[in-house]
């Protein structure tokens, strides 16, 4: 049973089974263009992924906090002589493992957008305990220390409380507020109760200490917002691009397969139209010329005669594409060799003489003399030329001129100019003309109308010689034509070497 996937490479044109994978992939490019003009709306779009950074500089800087937990227990031990802050680092020390904890199950779980303010919220939660763990040590006095030394080494530890929580939660908005918001109320309450300087100083210096850090932390929470952006405008842009090749190698292959499918066919229905063409071209000429006896009716003779014009019409239809088609698929191949442009132009002048007779079309020869021979294709360049000439005869009206050029170009090359007078062709129809079966309204109101396929199987013959077309018209001005051969192919006669004195051979000495 069919499964309605064509498996035929010459069916892979009209293969309507593979809309499902182009409507993918249109759907793809869409949904990536408009993540990409929506990804940076707002902060919440990247909530997932700064949640994401968190947990895991959580977890890559879980030893910094307790490490300073257990100098701060053991220098305020010094200080003070008393084991009074001992209690407080493990109760510290065990909230902290308790977040560590809460950051290692997150980063077993799959973060959603669903469960990501949940996390967020428990974080800030666990922030807070923190924070009255500080408040706690906010809380402490030494009795028998003298002097101010015991508000200096409070306040530095604050301070670097402040600074550590502000660095490990950049990523965490609001952290340090949340964190110090019970240390200050403690620090307010003793420099209330007390009226000390150093109390209010202390409440002073912290406050702006978590003020500053707060801005400090939430610049860099922009920044890496910001960076975030930009990494997933790369991202888009990749999956964007990625999307666009593959788009393109599915375009790349379709069109393989078609030029495939047009080469098998041009190879099938060339040989099926040339067998009878052979037989239509053979019989009509034999009852033409009247070869086995006269026919008893001239339009009989005529019909036939009409055959034979037709039938070489046609046969010379399909040299011309497979010529293009070969030269399109690359095999196309050169038999170069030594020839002279003026000799081939004489001979093509004369293939052309008797249709440019017929029309009282005189053609005017300019060519330089003692032209050196080009290393060329002589059936392709002889097709060229007899291409270009054809044209010119076709297109110029009665009693019109024709003038072909030979010689020398400004950089050494060899050039083939053929000039008419005939109606000429719009600028505009130029590139129309140029291109392959593109035909202007001149040769399309003619008579005589072609296959349109003579000027790009020149264009393309040239480009094989490394040479170059050029096309110049202008309407009831007449057109010029200029085929170009490149230096390259321009064979030099070296001069002859003068007789020079033979070296005579040296004597072999043996020791």
């Amino acid at each position: 049973m069919s499964s309605g996937v064509s498996t035929s490479t010459d069916k892979i044109i009209v293969d309507k089974s593979r809309h499902h994978r182009n409507k993918a992939v249109s759907k793809a490019v869409r949904a990536t263009r408009e993540r990409l003009q929506s990804s940076a709306n707002g902060s919440h779009a990247f909530d997932h992924d700064a949640l994401a950074l968190h947990v895991n500089n959580m977890l890559q800087s879980a030893l910094i906090l307790p490490f300073f937990i257990i100098l701060v227990a053991a220098v305020g031990t010094y200080i003070t002589g008393e084991s009074t802050l001992l209690p407080w680092a493990l109760f510290t020390l065990a909230v902290h493992s308790l977040n560590l904890l809460l950051a290692r199950r997150a980063s077993k779980t799959e973060l959603t957008a669903l469960n990501t303010q949940r996390w967020q919220r428990m974080f800030i939660f666990g922030q807070f305990l923190m924070g009255a763990c500080w408040a706690t040590f906010a809380f402490s006095e030494c009795a028998v220390c003298g002097g101010d030394g015991y508000y200096f080494y409070k306040g530095a530890v604050l301070l670097i409380a402040i600074s550590i929580t502000a660095m490990s939660n950049v990523l965490l908005r609001m952290a340090v507020i949340v964190a110090f918001l019970l240390p200050m109320i403690s620090l307010g309450l003793i420099a209330l109760g007390s009226r000390s300087v150093f109390d209010v100083g202390l409440l002073g210096l912290c406050a702006t200490a978590v003020l500053f850090f707060h801005y400090i932390s939430n610049r860099f929470y922009r920044s890496n917002l910001t960076l975030m952006s930009y990494q997933s405008e790369k991202d888009d842009l990749i999956a964007e691009l990625e999307v666009a090749k593959s788009v393109s190698d599915e375009a790349r292959r379709r069109a393989e397969e078609a030029n495939l499918a047009k080469s098998r066919f041009l190879a099938s229905m060339s040989h099926e139209l040339r067998t009878p063409l052979n037989a239509i071209l053979g019989f009509s000429e034999v009852m033409s010329s009247e070869v086995l006896g006269p026919m008893g009716n001239a339009t009989y003779r005529d019909y036939a005669g009409d055959i034979h014009r037709s039938g070489q019409h046609l046969l010379n239809l399909i040299n011309e594409i497979l010529d293009l088609s070969r030269i399109e698929a690359g095999r196309y191949e050169l038999n170069e060799e030594a020839l002279s442009l003026l000799e081939i132009a004489e001979d093509c002048i004369g293939m052309v003489q008797l249709r440019a007779r017929a029309k009282n079309i005189s053609i005017h020869q300019q060519f330089e003399p003692n032209l050196p021979q080009v290393w060329a294709d002589e059936k392709s360049m002889r097709q060229v030329l007899l291409n270009l000439l054809s044209n010119a005869v076709k297109f110029t009206s009665q009693g019109g001129e024709v003038t072909v050029k030979v010689g020398w170009t400004a950089g050494g090359g060899q050039y083939v100019a053929i000039k008419d007078n005939g109606p000429g062709i719009a600028e505009d129809e130029i590139p129309v003309v140029l291109s392959a079966f593109g035909q202007g309204s001149i040769a399309i109101k003619s008579a005589e109308q072609g296959t349109g396929l003579g000027l790009p199987i020149v264009q393309a013959i040239l480009a094989k010689h490394d040479g170059q077309f050029i096309l110049r018209s202008k309407l009831r001005e007449g057109t010029e034509v200029i085929a170009i051969l490149p230096a390259t192919r321009v064979l030099q006669s070296l001069p002859a070497v003068a007789a020079t004195r033979a070296v005579e051979p040296r004597r072999k000495s043996f020791a």
